[in-house]
């Protein structure tokens, strides 16, 4: 499939006053893009890409996995993955040497997806990230290029002669431009479907419904179906938009004051972390099942994360939270809180594959239509030791991605993390000569 099969100016939207909401997959109608064809159905869906990311590594003891298919095992990190181990590509002994030669947070982070060389000093210079480069390709024929999330904030300060900016941004749209990071679920969901956004905007759905009830007279009865879940699904969260910011939980930093000073700000971060995180995968999913987006990241968290968990009971300290220490002190711990915060990202993961999985299109599931990949920039956060990266991706990109197993370099040569994006782009038609400090894709992949 050629990514120029689906283009944007030809696209199928319902409309409403200052509203463009893009149409999922349908049997009946060709709504991305196809020129008609009598008597056949629309093309298959085309290939998309979501990256996220949680910051300081893993559990030392806990991150790995054996075996294929249903019969792989899985360490206590990926244990809520399990249900996807047919599904799951486990990816061992690649790593980036440019990120090397700092050592620290910083360093290691800020070319997590390019490779390239870091500049120090305070001076902000990477590379372009390979999901910038596909947004810029592939992602051309979306309403929306790529759609670049986060649940925590960028840092600017620096640390150890390195820009923290470096930890806060995985995605660069140039080598001196972090792509900007989403915060706020409710200004990345108006990204998505509003033309224009505005505080006084009514609801996306109500302003689309009339010309939903056009287009529902004219096709069959299973897209028909396929409608009102795609629009039950918007209207969810939707609710869960608006009540996002009503909890009393903080995260981050402590605050010191008992109670705000202020009248709480409208629209704000949600005060749930995991709430936030559910959010975010909500409307990533939207994205992709509108084809609005055919490109994402996520950064659950940054690296040298200040993120505190007090939604996750501790085992190190009965009757508490997770909130007893920063998320990047919590790493250099490695105990079993620890374990259970990795966790806690493993399940939002979980959480959208099962998400992904249960949209049809065709003859697959979006799952199958996504290249899901999670990664972090160190393997163990008390070591910062980067000789070789956690790695894993979930989905089929389309039938072109053979998953349910392990894929071990680490007594190989040219282990560049590079060759995997190589791999991964070319699944999207998008085939640099070189990427990084890569020339040659991975075969395996």
């Amino acid at each position: 499939m050629s990514m120029n099969q689906h283009r944007f100016n030809r696209r199928a939207f319902l409309r409403g006053a200052g509203v463009t909401m893009a149409l999922p997959w349908m049997e009946s109608v060709n709504v991305w893009g196809d020129e008609p064809k009598k008597n056949k159905p629309a093309s298959e869906a085309p290939v998309r890409l979501c990256v996220t990311f949680s910051g300081n590594g893993f559990q030392s003891k806990e991150w790995w996995a054996k075996g294929e298919g249903k019969a792989m095992e899985l360490g206590g990190v990926l244990e809520p993955l399990k249900d996807f181990r047919e599904r799951l590509l486990f990816v061992r002994g690649l790593y980036h040497e440019e990120a090397r030669k700092g050592n620290i947070h910083s360093s290691q982070t800020g070319n997590m997806l390019s490779g390239a060389p870091i500049a120090s000093g305070g001076e902000i210079r990477s590379g372009t990230s390979f999901d910038q480069m596909l947004a810029q390709t592939y992602g051309r024929s979306t309403k929306v290029p790529s759609l670049v999330l986060a649940c925590e904030k960028s840092n600017p300060s620096v640390h150890k002669n390195y820009s923290m900016l470096y930890s806060s941004h995985i995605s660069w749209s140039s080598p001196t431009t972090p792509t900007p990071l989403e915060l706020y679920p409710a200004l990345a969901f108006d990204r998505l479907f509003k033309d224009e956004s505005s505080p006084a905007d009514k609801s996306v759905l109500d302003a689309v419904l009339a010309d939903a009830q056009d287009l529902r007279r004219d096709i069959s009865a299973s897209d028909q179906r396929k409608l009102d879940e795609y629009l039950d699904s918007v209207r969810e969260v939707e609710k869960r938009i608006e009540n996002a910011g009503k909890r009393g939980e903080l995260q981050g930093w402590r605050p010191t004051l008992d109670k705000p000073n202020m009248q709480r700000p409208a629209d704000g971060i949600p005060q749930d972390i995991a709430e936030h995180m559910r959010l975010m995968c909500d409307i990533l999913v939207l994205g992709f099942q509108t084809d609005t987006t055919r490109i994402t990241t996520l950064k659950l968290n940054n690296d040298h994360s200040a993120l505190r968990f007090p939604n996750l009971p501790s085992v190190q300290q009965p009757g508490h939270g997770i909130d007893y220490m920063i998320h990047h002190l919590l790493s250099h711990s490695d105990g079993e809180d620890y374990l259970k915060v990795n966790q806690l990202f493993m399940e939002q993961l979980a959480y959208l594959a099962r998400k992904l999985d249960s949209i049809r299109e065709g003859e697959r599931t979006l799952l199958d239509n996504t290249m899901l990949m999670h990664c972090s920039s160190m393997m163990v956060g008390a070591k910062h030791n980067n000789d070789e990266l956690p790695i894993i991706v979930l989905g089929g990109a389309g039938g072109r991605l053979k998953s349910g197993r392990v894929l071990d370099y680490k007594d190989k040569p040219e282990r560049q993390l590079c060759r995997l994006f190589m791999s991964m782009m070319d699944k999207m038609d998008v085939r640099p000569k070189t990427f990084g400090d890569a020339k040659l894709m991975l075969e395996e992949v």
